[in-house]
């Protein structure tokens, strides 16, 4: 169904209208172009006589609320003014089809020296933009899966409770552990609160991965597709680890902006738990071994 959305001229025509509202009367949607990448979502490339926009759709029944959500993550993301960050123009329903309209920002610049310096650089610059707790406004999304961020003023029960716990319990749910794999991140919860330094909340971006942000020749590293809370920015850089895709000079241009607590290295494996718990959820898989893998790594490393 989605991939038929914008052939759909009732939706075509409440969209056009509805960004001749925002933009200008004289708005006319001239063509669209899909836009390949995401998993979630069906994106395209609007073209328009007022400009060049980007549109990505999907059913509001089965993701209630996910644009206007990254919408705001994104908002939290750009009023800081570090890392570019596409503007929101509009997000909106047409019956069940939900959307989220941004600035267009072409992934056509390149990721050379001086991108991941400056990437670095100005990471951590956003990072220095804190709260007086941890979590968020509201709960959001990591990827398809809810992401619980009810504030809380100390990081290590936030961790625990928002982000492994919660992600364990479905997965339990889904029978992916057994009880005994279940006993091993109760050992976890136990030795945390003495492992994970409290520093203030930083925002983060939440879910910083290869695809997760654009090289783009005027405006430098570009951030999409956040999972916006208040953390530890550990958090963010441990993500950048668990996949890849980042050069040496991006983390030394963001050490020597902003140096990391002493033994972040270790605690690197503690933050990658959740991304991949997160994806064990979504795929099952090898992610359940690579989980169970980490998780024994992390045991090994602190209890010894």
């Amino acid at each position: 169904m989605m991939n038929r959305t914008l052939q759909d001229p009732h939706f075509l025509n409440m969209l056009e209208l509805n960004l001749q509202h925002k933009i200008s009367p004289g708005l006319t949607i001239t063509q669209y172009k899909p836009v390949y990448g995401g998993d979630i979502n069906t994106s395209f490339k609007l073209e328009t006589n007022k400009g060049e926009f980007f549109i990505k759709i999907n059913d509001s029944t089965i993701y209630p609320g996910m644009f206007e959500k990254e919408a705001r993550g994104l908002e939290e993301l750009r009023r800081t003014n570090t890392v570019y960050v596409p503007q929101v123009i509009l997000t909106g329903e047409v019956g069940q089809t939900a959307y989220l309209v941004l600035e267009y920002v072409p992934d056509n610049g390149k990721k050379d020296t001086a991108f991941w310096v400056e990437f670095g650089t100005k990471l951590a610059e956003l990072h220095r933009h804190t709260n007086t707790y941890y979590g968020f406004e509201e709960d959001n999304y990591i990827g398809s899966l809810i992401q619980i961020n009810t504030p809380d003023t100390s990081w290590a029960n936030f961790y625990i409770e928002r982000r492994l716990k919660y992600q364990v319990k479905l997965a339990v749910n889904k029978d992916l552990f057994s009880p005994a794999e279940v006993e091993k991140f109760d050992e976890l919860y136990e030795i945390l609160p003495h492992i994970l330094p409290e520093e203030l909340p930083h925002l983060l971006h939440g879910d910083l991965w290869a695809g997760n942000f654009l090289a783009n020749r005027q405006y430098g590293p570009v951030l999409i597709d956040p999972a916006v809370y208040y953390g530890s920015r550990e958090v963010d850089l441990a993500m950048t680890l668990l996949f890849g895709g980042f050069t040496d000079d991006f983390y030394a241009a963001y050490h020597a902006a902003y140096p990391l607590q002493p033994g972040w290295q270790s605690r690197m494996h503690i933050y990658q738990l959740y991304p991949l718990l997160v994806h064990a959820n979504l795929f099952g898989g090898s992610y359940v071994q690579s989980v169970m893998r980490k998780l024994d790594l992390i045991l090994k490393e602190f209890t010894r």
